[in-house]
């Protein structure tokens, strides 16, 4: 009885290798470009939900006098408006003691975001949350 041995070539390329690889090299470009992080100013945008919160919020408005090309800031609602250079101040004395200082930001329509961008300049160097306020659609 004789034994034959067979010795065939097989011409196949195996792929699984190269796919190893591949998925390594997407995991890689995944993690460093959540890595790249953008200039920007951080927004926690209002949900449209009726719920109230129930810590003390803390609202700054700026009302635009188009008869007089003037805009005026108002903190809390309150009919006395103060100069943009006390916002700060005014801002860190009712925040200080907080654990999770934010305040809402709500600004006319036709206030230039600019003026808008001030304020959040403000937060970003207090290293506050704002809350940009919209009006239901």
């Amino acid at each position: 009885m004789a034994i034959k041995q067979r010795c065939k070539v097989e011409a196949g390329f195996s792929m699984s290798s190269m796919t190893d690889i591949v998925f390594l090299l997407l995991i890689f470009f995944l993690v460093t470009s959540t890595l790249i992080n953008p200039n920007a100013l951080k927004l926690l945008l209002p949900k449209s939900t009726n719920q109230i919160s129930s810590k003390q919020q803390v609202s700054v408005s700026i009302k635009d006098h188009q008869d007089t090309h003037t805009y005026s800031y108002h903190i809390n609602g309150n009919l006395q408006p103060i100069p943009f250079e006390q916002v700060e101040v005014e801002l860190q004395a009712l925040l200080q003691n907080t654990d999770d200082p934010t305040f809402t930001i709500l600004a006319d329509q036709s206030v230039p975001i600019e003026k808008v961008v001030e304020l959040m300049n403000i937060a970003k160097r207090n290293k506050y949350k704002v809350i940009l306020a919209t009006a239901p659609e």
